[in-house]
């Protein structure tokens, strides 16, 4: 069986997340979408919270299951039985950075391989930072994230939580 592993925060989930993810699943068996627990990260919504909304938005896309994960992502691969990790590239910017991550992985763990899926242009320039601080002031982001996440993020961004 061929298993990917998706990694991020999803603080929140975003359109651009959700187009990786569905390709991302026809090229795997099972696709494993990994949360990040990082405690010196100040996020809006919980783990719980982003694994949750991650679930009801893959709700419709088989093979696919949502995880949580703290420490090194190539950790969470081998425990998971993966050996490719997934990651979205967006821009030139973001390619320098995960070159260097993959990298860095590959030297970790030798039998772990990254593949990069270049965004859908219209996602390009979308980022759960640009949501947050959009939802913030009270614009519209119902371009930007799956609808049935709208009214949290509305109801946090505009409170001005962080976990």
């Amino acid at each position: 069986m061929r298993k990917g592993i998706y990694p991020g925060s999803f603080d929140p989930v975003t359109l651009g997340h959700l187009d990786i993810i569905r390709r991302a699943s026809e090229l795997v068996d099972e696709l494993v979408i990994a949360v990040l627990r990082n405690n010196a990260k100040k996020s809006l919504f919980s783990v719980e919270e982003r694994i949750g909304f991650l679930k009801q938005v893959t709700a419709d896309i088989p093979r696919v299951k949502v995880i949580s994960f703290g420490g090194l992502l190539v950790d969470c691969a081998v425990e998971y039985g993966t050996r490719t990790i997934i990651r979205g590239l967006r821009a030139v910017t973001d390619f320098e950075y995960e070159l260097q991550l993959a990298q860095t992985n590959k030297r970790l763990r030798p039998d772990i391989d990254t593949v990069f899926l270049t965004t859908n242009v219209e996602y390009a320039y979308l980022s759960s930072s640009v949501v947050r601080e959009i939802a913030g002031y009270g614009g519209d982001i119902s371009h930007f994230v799956p609808e049935c996440i709208i009214e949290d993020v509305y109801k946090k961004a505009k409170r001005g939580e962080e976990v």
